[in-house]
């Protein structure tokens, strides 16, 4: 890790936060341990590797499930040192979009700013809709609950009004809760591993977890079949830039933001290889695993290892470390809507950068957040593969985003001046690696995941990335007047700033 400076006071982050063109508006509420925790938790692999475990099962199997997350893991944290190195430069609330705008331009971090929130948007729906299955999954093994998709989403849209009123207590009790959520998922990993390596008394041997290859997307390719795998460890990995959408909130943002971005991500990488190789050590029966009638494969190897009572018991646990990183993430988007907001990018940008005057939250961003989150979870009300589609708009709407700062700092060279934290010699080579596996992962994950194609099976997510595009350049031309980061835009003087303070009611 590269070496850095003592850490400076409040006073002087919110004094480099005027130099960026920002007025504090935010409780600066939050340290180190809880940025490092929001991003930790947004990550959750108790929610993302338990949730897309069953995709897993069939799409490459064991072998890639294993393997894959060891390499997806070690290019992220590439992406991650990249990400992480910028963000020191641009601790804003803005994050990945003001960084874009600084670097390359106004157009740039516009786009940015849109592919990030359709990403932070389609990561809370992909999250908070996972917790609703395996809740569903709960009652069904405890009360015979059947978990139709339409009890399924009256779940989510209750775990949804959780998280918005969680959210409007201030940034304190989110990193309260954060704090307990790093916790709880390693205790939780740890749980749950020990109970299958101890209680069942049969186990997979190590050539099936580490060599069994499966295919039941009915592609032919195992080389495909592979690379559309990737999606269990790649949708797991994202949502690390929540620690810099919190960077205006955070002591010591310059610093903090960027330690707690990287630190969740290797932190997780390490304990994720353990909890599915723990998973999948304890497969009793391949074929009923996948299609359990719990809907939840997990679940099954639970219920099959440690029977009825042990599996309820972990299974609450995931379903409370799911609900601790929903949360974390309606936090993250909402910053961002409210960060966009602030420069004049969104339709009525003027509400949803209104702050509390009480709790300093944009209360208006959070209630935003969690409908448009609600909206793109609906299809799942008529379509199997839906889930699959929201969980790779995810990663094709958000994974973009990490890599264009970081390609706009490799193209600024000395014009870019580092923060306090920073990579030093090692800048170029780990910025130009995370800008080719960002753009690999982008095209793979737009590609269809089942075949044969058609409406019911055919991958979304590259059309709502299309969509998401066509519809931001249409507003560029409705809103570009009123967009823009402070030099560029309306909010650039202390008039406009202190205009700006009047949206706190």
């Amino acid at each position: 890790m590269p070496p850095t400076p003592d850490p400076s006071g409040t006073t002087d982050e919110e004094q480099r936060l005027r130099e960026l063109g920002y007025r504090p508006v935010l409780a600066r509420r939050m340290g180190g341990f809880g940025n490092f925790a929001i991003s930790f938790s947004v990550i959750s692999i108790l929610s993302g590797c338990m949730t897309l475990y069953g995709f897993g099962l069939g799409t490459g199997g064991p072998a890639v499930m294993l393997w894959g997350w060891a390499g997806v893991g070690l290019f992220v944290l590439c992406v991650g040192l990249a990400l992480a190195e910028v963000t020191s430069a641009y601790p804003t609330s803005g994050a990945l979009y003001y960084m874009a705008d600084r670097l390359g331009g106004r157009r740039w971090g516009w786009y940015t700013g849109w592919l990030n929130l359709l990403g932070l948007l389609g990561a809370i729906a992909g999250i908070d809709y996972g917790a609703a299955l395996f809740t569903g999954a709960f009652l069904n093994l405890q009360w015979g609950f059947e978990p139709t998709p339409e009890k399924t989403m009256l779940i989510f849209v209750v775990i949804l009004l959780l998280h918005a009123v969680l959210n409007l207590f201030g940034v304190r009790l989110v990193s309260v809760l954060n704090s307990v959520s790093v916790w709880w998922h390693l205790a939780g990993v740890a749980l749950i591993v020990g109970a299958l390596v101890i209680v069942p008394d049969e186990h997979r041997s190590p050539s099936f977890v580490f060599t069994e290859f499966v295919n039941d997307t009915g592609w032919e390719s195992p080389l495909y079949v592979a690379a559309i795998g990737l999606l269990l460890a790649q949708y797991t990995f994202s949502g690390y830039d929540a620690s810099a959408h919190l960077s205006e909130e955070t002591s010591n943002a310059s610093v903090s933001a960027a330690r707690g971005i990287v630190r969740a991500i290797w932190v997780s990488w390490l304990a994720g290889f353990v909890l599915l190789a723990g998973l999948t050590f304890a497969i009793q029966d391949y074929d009923a695993t996948r299609n359990t009638e719990t809907g939840v494969p997990p679940a099954q190897i639970l219920l099959d290892g440690l029977g009825t009572d042990g599996a309820s018991a972990l299974l609450l646990v995931v379903i409370v470390a799911q609900l601790f990183c929903g949360n974390a993430e309606v936090a993250a988007a909402s910053r961002m809507v409210f960060a966009f907001s602030r420069d004049g990018a969104l339709p009525g940008s003027a509400l949803w950068r209104k702050v509390s005057a009480r709790t300093q939250t944009p209360v208006a961003a959070v209630w935003l957040s969690v409908a448009v989150a609600c909206v793109l979870a609906l299809p799942s009300l008529y379509s199997a593969t839906a889930y699959g589609a929201v969980t790779a708009i995810n990663v094709i709407g958000i994974t973009p985003a990490y890599a264009i700062p970081v390609l706009l700092r490799l193209r600024a060279g000395d014009r870019f001046t580092p923060g306090p934290w920073n990579l030093g010699r090692w800048s170029r080579p780990v910025g130009w690696t995370a800008v080719v596996w960002v753009a690999f992962v982008t095209v793979l994950f737009c590609l269809p995941q089942s075949s044969p194609v058609t409406a019911g099976t055919m991958n979304y997510a590259a059309v709502a990335l299309v969509v998401v595009l066509v519809l931001a350049t249409v507003w560029w031309f409705v809103a570009r007047r009123s967009y823009g980061t402070p030099t560029t835009a309306a909010y650039g003087d202390d008039r406009d700033q202190a205009e700006l303070a009047e949206g706190i009611v």
